[in-house]
């Protein structure tokens, strides 16, 4: 088993979600740790890079394979500042490549590389992953032939395996899980996933940055977790006036994403068991936990938490 601090379970109380001990009736040993769990990396949406919250980039384990779900700046970090060595990946997740996405997605696998990486990363997302992936290698191509000769280090390029996605449907499945694809509308984005994850102890689906979509919601039908980006349209406007492109901004942020209260209505058409909003928007202002939770609490009564960075939610839920 992997060696973790202690894990801590997910559950909402009198509709606001907060964090609790795992109740007795459950209760595992010290060393026991679940065969699944997500952790939730990089919390905020959009490009900035600030002192918060960290860009978008989520983690699940399970029965050991370590899965990376979008590469916004800052992921490297916070896998070690989850204690998660960077070798250790095995898979990768591209929902789109808008670059608080994929920004950082080459620059994990040579932070792997440089910190010892010498088994294969398969890589999965839209098109265009595959020649970015080229083209990441030619662009350290100096960097990378200088090591490999100085310092002994194994090629790093036959070790990222990269798959385009161009249909809805599965893209890997292995004997402990199932990944499947859905493409969702993130205008003008077309060639955008979410995810989801069949795992032996749960269904995990990740939105991906979209637009409301109430097909989700089949997609999503009975999931364990619901992992669904969420934009807090009162603020829309304070985020805007920081930049000059505010205007066209901020129609942008509301034509392409989906507002607390529609996440509300996506996460009770589906029945989940428990839904987390993450990529958050605004992921930079002060929007507080209560004001989240009463926009989705208006077409959701279900549990739900809003995620922080290096969260972790072990399944089942």
């Amino acid at each position: 088993m992997l060696h973790r601090r202690d894990l801590l379970k997910i559950s909402a109380l009198g509709g606001v979600a907060a964090l609790a001990k795992i109740p007795a009736a459950r209760a595992q040993p010290a060393t026991a740790k679940p065969r699944t769990r997500i952790v939730f990396l990089g919390t905020k949406g959009g490009p900035r890079v600030e002192t918060g919250r960290s860009n978008p980039a989520n983690l699940i384990e399970i029965n050991g394979t370590r899965i990376v779900i979008d590469c916004g700046m800052g992921v490297s970090h916070q896998l070690a500042a989850a204690h998660i060595p960077l070798t250790t990946v095995k898979d990768i997740f591209i929902s789109h490549h808008h670059s608080d996405h994929n920004l950082e997605y080459g620059n994990l696998v040579y932070n792997a590389w440089a910190t010892g990486l010498s088994t294969p990363i398969h890589s999965f997302g839209p098109k265009g992953l595959e020649a970015m992936t080229k083209t990441y290698w030619e662009l350290n191509k100096f960097d990378i032939d200088t090591r490999i000769a100085d310092e002994g280090r194994p090629d790093p390029r036959p070790l990222l395996i990269a798959k385009d996605i161009d249909a809805d449907g599965v893209v890997l499945k292995t004997d402990d899980f199932t990944v499947t694809a859905f493409r969702t509308p993130h205008p003008p984005i077309t060639d955008n996933f979410a995810y989801k994850f069949t795992t032996p102890d749960g269904t995990v689906v990740f939105s991906s940055d979209t637009d409301y979509n109430p097909k989700l919601a089949e997609f999503a039908k009975g999931a364990d977790v619901l992992v669904h980006e969420a934009l807090y349209a009162p603020f829309v406007d304070k985020l805007v006036a920081r930049v000059k492109n505010g205007a066209t901004l901020g129609k942008h942020l509301l034509e392409s994403h989906t507002t607390a209260e529609d996440v509300g209505k996506i996460a009770t058409a589906a029945g989940v068991k428990l839904l987390v909003l993450s990529h958050l928007v605004p992921g930079d202002i002060d929007v507080t936990d209560e004001q989240w939770t009463a926009a989705v609490r208006k077409n959701y009564s279900g549990k739900m938490i809003v995620a922080k960075d290096l969260m972790e939610l072990p399944l089942p839920v």
